[in-house]
This record gives C-alpha cells, structure tokens and sequence, in this order.
C-alpha cells in the first residue's frame, strides 16, 4: 500500500471513529435553536427571563421538540451546571410508586446553591401508574418551593387531573414540513453531504412531522453513497412511495383484488414494511388521492378498523388483505 493510500485509510478510519449520532451532535443548545415551535418557545424564554418557571407539561408526538426543549431550559437556566440541577427519569422504564418516593425524592431534597430551584423531567409520563401519578401530585406539593417539574407525554389524558391543573400545559404538534426541511439542509450542508431536492423532499415524507425520524434517515442515506436522493432515502428508511400506496388503493377500488394484493405483498415481502406503516401511510395520503369524496370516506373507515385489529394484536398482513378485499368488493 502506498504512503498516500496509508494516509486515506488512516483518515478514513478517524472519521468512522469520530462519528457521532446526529440526532445527539445538532440537539438545539438554546430555545431559539428549536425549529417549529416558535409560538411555545417564545413563552418559555418568557419564563426564564423572569426567572420564574412554572410547572411544564409538553404533550404531543415523538420527534416533535419536547425532551430538547426541556434539555434547552435547563441549559439557559444553569449553564454550564445544569446537569448537576437536571434529572432527568424515563416513566417508560421506572413507571411504579417507587420511582417517585425514592429518585425524586430524594433529588428535591438534596442541597444545592446558587439557584433557585432545580428541574426535575420525567419522560414519557403518561407511562406512570395510576398510583404514582398521585403520589408525583403530592411530591410536586410538597417541593415546589425548591423544585420545578417538566413531564413530556404523548398523551396527555393520560396524565391525571390534578397534576395538569399544575402545570402550564404546551402541545407539540408534528413538525411542518418547511421546519424539517430547513434543519434536514442545514446538516447536509454542515457535514458536506450532496442532498437533493427530491431526497430532501422523501425524508420530510418518511419523517411525517418526527425530526429524530428525519435526521436519523439522513445519516443513514449518506453513508450510503456520495449523493443523498430519493431512492436512497426510500430504501434506507422501508418508506413507500406515495405513488406505490396510491397504486394499490386504486387497484382495490377497481375491483382489481388479485393485482392490489400482489402490490401489498411486494410492499411487505420485498421492501420489507411493516403492516404498521402502510397503515400510517394509507392513513396520511387518504386526502391526496384522487378518488371521489365518497370513496375517501369509505377507505378511512377500512383504515381506522384495519389499524384497530392490528393493534389488537390481530396479523397485519391479513388485516391489510382484507382492507383491500373489502374495497375490492364494495365496488363491485
């Protein structure tokens, strides 16, 4: 091997052992860097320019802003301390009582200097019991002079009560597509990545609002191949295109069953999509297909019963088969 190839292969293998996650290396540092929320970070950076922050409740998608906002107040707040003022405990995994009488507890309690008060966010709270949502109640009572709490959810009528009647409560819709775009341009071009157009436009279709979902595909295409399009996209992320899923609903709504079903099992077998998805995506493009309002109407009400028997746990690839039979048949 030559001298200069040593030199290729030696920079080549720093920068694999140099790469980091992007969704942890372009996590906004300050409110102002969140991207489409602008009407609810506004109101944050009211409350920590008056230094007087409220219980916060953020309820709304994956991938929307909320544990960056949270990681964001507590960087403004405390600077280059604010780990040692933050913690932060994912409901999801320590959903009992003892979550809340044990490591919180004894955080609010711990001493501390310099601050007013520290933050305590509990992740994904809507994962939390019954039981522990009402002692968490009881423990934001009692330290609420010293100790400000930030729950995040996706659901919020899953949250008790009277802690939502506690807390300033912000909701995180999905992301817009302009929102994701900008931030999906802005790395691309950070990390000299060709992006093009339509790729970018296939990640903000993949990503549906999520800006984890979007960066994640990012990084991805781009190890890939040198040009991020979107092919690579669509491959990488087990994406339909919008015109496969528009294919195969109008030959369901032709009467076509034999050809509709042999799209779905390419669509499953072949590119490997999970049932799941092709639920979500059916569900997404109702709207933008071409199809009579009636019609429209009709497959929205196959979806939402296809997509509540796959819940339930029943086959996916069955459920989704017989959607499209039923389509198949009614318009016969």
């Amino acid at each position: 091997m030559s001298e200069a190839a040593e030199d290729d292969a030696d920079e080549a293998a720093a920068s694999a052992r140099g790469r980091e996650v992007w969704i942890e290396k372009y996590r906004p540092e300050s409110l102002a860097d969140v991207k489409g929320h602008e009407n609810i970070t506004e109101r944050l950076e009211s409350y920590i320019s008056r230094n007087d922050l409220p219980h916060l409740l953020f309820a709304g998608p994956a991938g929307t802003g909320k544990t960056t906002s949270a990681v964001a107040i507590a960087k403004q707040l405390y600077g280059d301390e604010w780990q040692e003022n933050f913690l932060e405990l994912n409901a999801s995994d320590q959903r009992g009582i003892d979550v809340v009488r044990d490591r919180i507890k004894s955080f609010a309690r711990s001493s501390f200097g310099g601050h007013d008060y520290r933050i305590i966010f509990l992740d994904e709270a809507d994962a939390l019991t019954s039981d522990a949502q009402s002692a968490l109640r009881r423990t934001m009572e009692q330290f609420s002079n010293n100790t400000r709490f930030i729950l995040s959810c996706n659901y919020s009528s899953q949250i008790i009560d009277p802690i939502q009647s506690r807390c300033a409560v912000f909701r995180f819709s999905p992301l817009g597509d302009d929102a994701v775009a900008e931030q999906v341009r802005e790395i691309a071009e950070t990390e000299g990545i060709e992006v093009t157009d339509d790729g970018v436009d296939a990640l903000v279709y993949a990503a549906d609002g999520d800006m984890r979902k979007a960066i994640n595909g990012l990084q991805a295409a781009a190890v890939m191949g040198d040009v991020v399009d979107e092919e690579a996209v669509f491959a990488i992320t087990s994406t339909a295109r919008p015109e496969e899923i528009k294919e195969m609903v109008d030959l369901a709504l032709g009467g076509d069953f034999a050809q509709a079903r042999a799209k779905l099992d390419t669509l499953i077998t072949d590119i490997g999509i999970a049932g799941g998805d092709i639920i979500d995506q059916l569900h997404r493009s109702v709207w933008e297909f071409d199809i009579p309002d009636r019609e429209a109407v009709r497959l929205m009400d196959r979806i939402g019963e296809a997509d509540y028997r796959i819940t339930a746990g029943a086959n996916e690839q069955v459920q989704l088969e017989a959607l499209l039979a039923s389509l198949a048949l009614d318009e016969e």
